[in-house]
């Protein structure tokens, strides 16, 4: 009798287990932690990006920001502002800094003072000005900004003295806090940028980075590793960790090996069909936590034929949800029927549930006038924590097209030419998906669907809807969350209705970790954090 593929699966993790132990073993390192980590990030500074790889590499790790989000508590807390207060019009906000806020230093770099709003209005005044001299460094721009306008929602950073300032923003947003606590609101040195603004080396500030966060940059090498130290200066409280590791593991049956032999003690995005491998191995867990993500098959909606209506109703309806469900997620997710996950206050229980109706599919294009289509899905090349699998996704929607007469190519590059050819926009459809900034429902809507968020390159299906846009407009001004609820309503209502994207599903966040570990925050969205890992094994890169 032939072995069943999972039984195929745990033979090769055995064997591979067995070669890594029987080889020369890994120098040991001072105690701390390493992180199979699924990719390279694209930079240091998150807020050029809105990739998960780079996000999980650098916001939490390097840098800190005005304000955090607290997922036990479900609310805004204090970071480097200690205090805040909103004007009765909500039109002002008014921050308070820490004192003895330090910052990093490298070998180019010392600094000379602790943090001033100086370096606040620095690192927001780069994003929203196009006259500061690091404006145009950034070659990708800023796109989580640009895709929800934030140079438009500020009308000035006005500075009260070193530890006060107050951002006057234009109207109403209540969505704004929100913001300022996303892994892409951090805060740089202005002092280092000036200097190295007069060596001629600007693009070094997105490189070699100087933050306040818990770990200050040491080592990358691309394909390899990348290695922090702790910040001993560090404002907040000190974590555990002296050391910390991402080791870059592109496969995920690779980062299991490296997970089973001791090389690695936290292991990024398991595949749902490697689980039964724990049961192998008692030394090891999986952490898990419903997220506050999507994964969603978009449409280039300024390009023939996916700009026609009846088109992408016809694909939408081939779609069987339920076996993408169960051959890639298993129980570790749910059907997406919207953009909204079951875990944002904003999502509506009685929602219309996705039709699958290929018969109808067929009607559709034959009334359209479409026959003989072909088309490409793009897909992202590594496992995300929204599809732990995109290439299986991938295979079962070509399949569902096939049955309705529509030929599909999938096309896969490697992350950085994924990204970069996305970002010129010359592609049919893509299979990719969206982890949340913050809680704000706003997150799913304005930076995806939004029409500055088709030039920012976060709306990949270059949707730009006016009635849509006033709807998001009308619910970022409204301060009550119910009413705001029943806005987000109606927006789910208006995608059903123009079919941009098709939302797939809602998965678990997961992560593995060795026994050892005694304690791995993963919250619900957001980047990746070591400061409150209570212990670890020694650094085995």
């Amino acid at each position: 009798m032939k072995p069943s593929l999972h039984g195929m699966f745990y033979l090769w993790v055995l064997l591979a287990s067995t070669l890594l132990i029987a080889g020369c073993g890994p120098q040991t390192l001072p105690a701390g932690l390493v992180y199979c980590s699924e990719g390279n990030p694209e930079t240091f500074n998150p807020q050029l990006v809105t990739s998960g790889t780079t996000i999980d590499a650098t916001s939490q790790q390097l840098f800190s920001r005005l304000v955090d989000y607290s997922h036990e508590h479900e609310t805004i807390i204090p970071a480097i502002a200690k205090h805040w207060d909103v004007s009765d019009d909500g039109l002002s906000y008014r921050f308070i800094l820490r004192d003895n806020v330090h910052f990093h230093h490298n070998r180019q770099f010392t600094p000379s003072r602790t943090l001033t709003a100086d370096d606040v209005m620095f690192s927001f005044d780069r994003i929203i000005n196009p006259n500061n001299p690091y404006h145009f460094v950034s070659k990708t721009g800023y796109p989580f900004f640009e895709s929800i306008d934030f140079a438009q929602q500020i009308m000035q950073i006005e500075k009260i003295n070193d530890h006060e300032l107050v951002f006057h923003l234009t109207s109403p947003n209540s969505s704004f806090l929100s913001n300022l606590a996303t892994d892409f609101a951090v805060i740089h040195s202005s002092e280092y940028a000036q200097q190295l603004l007069l060596d001629g080396m600007p693009e070094r500030l997105d490189i070699e980075v100087i933050g306040t966060g818990p770990y200050q940059f040491q080592q990358y090498v691309k394909n390899e590793f990348i290695r922090y130290r702790r910040h001993q200066q560090y404002w907040g409280e000190q974590g555990q960790l002296p050391m910390l590791v991402f080791d870059i593991t592109p496969k995920s049956a690779t980062r299991l090996v490296k997970l089973i032999t001791g090389d690695c003690s936290v292991s990024a995005l398991p595949k749902a069909g490697e689980l039964d491998v724990l049961d192998l191995h008692p030394q090891l867990r999986l952490e898990s936590h419903p997220g506050l993500n999507v994964s969603f098959w978009a449409f280039n909606t300024q390009k023939s034929p996916f700009d026609q209506l009846a088109v992408r109703q016809a694909l939408s309806l081939a779609i069987n949800k339920d076996n993408i469900l169960n051959a890639v997620y298993r129980d570790k997710g749910v059907v997406a029927n919207g953009l909204l996950p079951p875990a944002s206050w904003a999502f509506e229980e009685n929602q219309p549930q996705s039709s699958y109706d290929p018969e109808r599919a067929i009607a559709l294009l034959n009334d359209a006038g479409i026959g003989d289509l072909t088309l490409d899905i793009w897909t992202t090349p590594v496992g995300r924590s929204y599809n732990p699998n995109p290439n299986k996704t991938a295979e079962l929607i070509q399949a569902d097209l096939a049955n309705i007469g529509v030929k599909a190519n999938i096309v896969s590059y490697g992350w950085s030419v994924f990204t970069n050819k996305l970002n010129q926009a010359d592609y049919d459809t893509v299979l990719i998906g969206w982890n949340a900034d913050n809680s704000d429902p706003d997150n799913f809507f304005t930076p995806l669907l939004s029409c500055k968020s088709v030039l920012a390159t976060t709306n990949r299906s270059r949707f730009c809807y006016v009635p849509f846009e006033a709807l998001l407009n009308k619910a970022r001004a409204t301060p009550s969350q119910r009413e705001r609820a029943q806005l987000y309503s109606q927006a789910e209502q208006m995608l059903r209705q123009q079919v941009p994207l098709i939302s797939l599903a809602h998965a678990q966040r997961m992560i593995l970790v060795n026994e050892k570990v005694k304690h791995m925050p993963l919250p619900a969205f957001g980047g990746i954090a070591f400061d409150k890992v209570q212990h670890a094994v020694e650094v085995q890169p």
